[in-house]
């Protein structure tokens, strides 16, 4: 009776030390501190021209993040990515227009949600450089863009 009583003890020590483990901490406000505020820039199943999202590669899962900075009155090669990828531009303005003449036009502070696999290019129409962060949700070995 008495080591059922101390298995049932260690059980439950044990998932209640795993359970604090999980758990949020709460703190409370001091003068100087402040609450974190999370709010979507965006949240779809569609890229910005309105096509539905592929479903992800196979294989093992990579994930790129890459900064791009596009100088004034530049435009980029014409190309395409395989894979998913959303970025956001941090500063100036780019446009993005695809082949067949869809056309987005992006400011400081605005979200996208790339294109998959289709021909497109980006063009600084602005007097600053456009710099955006991309992240692609790729696969090992697959190339996160194919320029044409």
């Amino acid at each position: 009776m008495i080591k059922q009583t101390l298995r049932i003890l260690t059980t439950l020590s044990v998932i209640l030390v795993l359970q604090a483990g999980c758990a949020t901490v709460r703190t409370r406000q001091g003068a100087n501190e402040v609450s974190a505020v999370g709010k979507d820039l965006v949240k779809t199943t569609k890229s910005w021209d309105g096509e539905c999202l592929p479903a992800y590669p196979p294989g093992q899962p990579e994930i790129t993040i890459r900064r791009i900075s596009v100088p004034a009155g530049a435009r980029m090669e014409t190309h395409r990515h395989p894979v998913i990828n959303a970025g956001i531009l941090l500063s100036g303005k780019l446009t993005v227009v695809t082949t067949d003449g869809k056309t987005l036009h992006l400011k400081a502070g605005d979200p996208i949600v790339e294109l998959v696999n289709t021909l497109h290019y980006g063009i600084n129409e602005g007097k600053v450089p456009a710099d955006i962060v991309v992240f692609y949700a790729g696969a090992v070995d697959t190339p996160i863009t194919v320029v044409k």
